[in-house]
């Protein structure tokens, strides 16, 4: 998900009580749901698509989850001590405790890659163990209901707060609830979708359903109840039409998302890196001509105009032929 998504959802489980743990707890469960994301880093040394291959990897996997919240609980710590020698430490903070504020900086962790999973781009949530991908195809990776329901469930707990009130913690409780009921919702609906749209394909008649396939129910931005499928095979990448929790799915017709029959798996290896990283990252890969002819690599995932360059890749050394039927 963004990083708003994630900076809420660390504040949000403060204003529920956690930040009352110890001093600090606050900015260590907002800044530990982010703190996964350092692999950014990576577009210092990465070029092209290579980042797609790291991201969302080793620093969301269970050793980092383990030591980046030990390695931030020591910073603020650290600024901690440091603030009182310097005689600024703020008055109103609590005592700062060691053990629980590597809790807190622990459960702010944890909950990123919880979050990561429930959209449609993946997580590789084992590393280093296993480079498996795991995908909850759940939520747009950016979801404004979702803002909605935690900015106004930290603003009238913070406002009850402020106002000397019991029970403040109760709103940010309730957010978290109805947050999780949402996110339930449409793990429902694009379940159904899935089901829906796997049947559509099934009583189709195209040969290449003997060799395996996959559906995709991919949400959309802010129209939360409707879904895009996609159907997924191993050697080519169909839209099988938009899906909507009121109306179903609008079209059963699969429509070519890819004009040439070729099977990816014959590129892998051969094209140097940025193919190589594609391809380790694509759940629908497929081959498209440009307007100029050469080839282009794309993902099924990712074809709306407004995103679609950043998960390309063109192809400059491959001719827009198909393979003979004895190639691999």
């Amino acid at each position: 998900m963004d990083n708003l998504t994630h900076s809420l959802v660390g504040a949000v489980m403060g204003q529920a009580g956690l930040k009352k743990t110890t001093g600090l707890a606050m900015p260590a469960l907002i800044i530990g749901a982010n703190l996964p994301d350092v692999d950014a880093a990576c577009f210092f040394w990465l070029h092209g698509t290579e980042h797609l291959a790291f991201r969302r990897g080793i620093t969301h996997g269970p050793p980092a989850l383990v030591l980046l919240p030990l390695i931030l609980a020591g910073l603020l710590w650290g600024w901690d001590r440091w603030q009182t020698k310097r005689g600024t430490r703020p008055e109103g903070r609590l005592p700062v405790r060691f053990g629980w504020l590597y809790a807190m900086a622990f459960v702010g962790c944890l909950s990123h890659p919880f979050f990561d999973w429930l959209n449609v781009y993946g997580i590789r949530l084992l590393e280093p163990f296993s480079s498996q991908w795991f995908y909850g195809d759940t939520l747009f990776i950016i979801d404004p209901w979702l803002w909605a329901m935690l900015i106004a469930a930290v603003w009238v707990s913070r406002r009850r707060e402020k106002v000397g009130g019991a029970k403040w913690a109760r709103p940010a409780q309730v957010g978290i609830a109805v947050g999780l009921a949402y996110i339930g919702l449409n793990w429902a609906i694009s379940a159904r979708a899935s089901e829906e749209a796997n049947r559509a394909a099934q009583r189709t008649k195209f040969e290449f359903l003997e060799h395996g396939h996959a559906v995709i129910a991919s949400p959309v931005p802010l129209q939360f109840w409707k879904r895009q499928t996609i159907y997924s095979s191993y050697t080519q990448r169909y839209r099988l039409g938009d899906w909507s929790a009121f109306g179903g799915l609008a079209s059963e017709a699969l429509t070519p998302g890819q004009p040439c029959n070729w099977k990816l798996e014959y590129f892998e290896g051969k094209l140097g890196s940025q193919a190589d990283a594609f391809l380790f990252w694509s759940r629908a890969p497929f081959l498209t001509r440009a307007a100029d002819g050469s080839v282009v690599l794309r993902d099924a995932r990712f074809t709306d105009p407004r995103v679609e360059d950043r998960f390309s890749l063109a192809l400059p050394d491959v001719k827009c032929e198909p393979l003979p039927p004895s190639s691999p």
